[in-house]
């Protein structure tokens, strides 16, 4: 499996803080029920941090002009239409993934074209799943222009958890589907601006794969 980069240095301290915390109730109370319990509790936190971390080796496939792509694993939580008054200041179609601690939390570029605004803002750290997550997190919004002018806008959100939201691209950046555009750090969300006229393809509820599902097709 491999782990994503934004993991390296959480997972050799997390690795590191459980080994030590082990070999010292080992040393003061040898093998004893409580030992192995916390043996067992340091296995499986390791495993989950292991796990949050991985970095799926994937490529979108059937492209055609216009597709749009999921930019992450997780549950689609809303599809509805809304005012988005941030950038568009229009009304779009809002399409929003819930990612919990099981998921990857890698992000992917969800359509091909040339990055045209990029704005990181600090907030709050509400539930993801919130719909005021949306407004009042910890965000970072991405506009990319596709090639025939339609505008998307991919919106990373910190979670009730995450503190820290990596992006990888910048303003005039030109970007392509099977790249990724950041990382999330423990429970999130990203959420998805369509134009009105786009066909979407999922529905509330469905579990969606980064870089595998078709969310919309414009």
């Amino acid at each position: 499996m491999k782990i994503h980069k934004e993991g390296h240095t959480i997972i050799l301290f997390t690795f590191g803080i459980l080994l030590l915390v082990d070999f010292a109730l080992y040393q003061v109370a040898g093998k004893t029920l409580l030992f192995y319990f916390l043996l067992l509790f340091s296995t499986g936190v390791a495993v989950m941090i292991i796990n949050f971390f991985r970095s799926p080796n994937r490529v979108f496939k059937n492209y055609k002009s216009g597709a749009v792509a999921s930019p992450a694993d997780g549950t689609i939580v809303v599809v509805e239409e809304v005012d988005e008054n941030e950038y568009f200041h229009d009304k779009r179609i809002q399409v929003s993934i819930f990612m919990s601690l099981f998921n990857a939390h890698v992000n992917w570029i969800p359509c091909g074209g040339k990055i045209i605004e990029y704005k990181y803002q600090s907030g709050r750290f509400r539930a993801a799943f919130l719909p005021k997550s949306s407004a009042d997190n910890e965000r970072s919004s991405v506009v990319i222009e596709l090639d025939n002018g339609e505008k998307v806008m991919v919106r990373q959100i910190a979670g009730a958890m995450a503190k820290r939201i990596v992006t990888y691209v910048k303003n005039g950046d030109q970007c392509r589907i099977n790249q990724q555009l950041g990382f999330i750090k423990f429970g999130s969300r990203v959420d998805l601006f369509l134009p009105l006229h786009t066909d979407v393809k999922v529905g509330l509820g469905t579990g969606v794969k980064g870089n595998q599902t078709l969310i919309a097709q414009i």
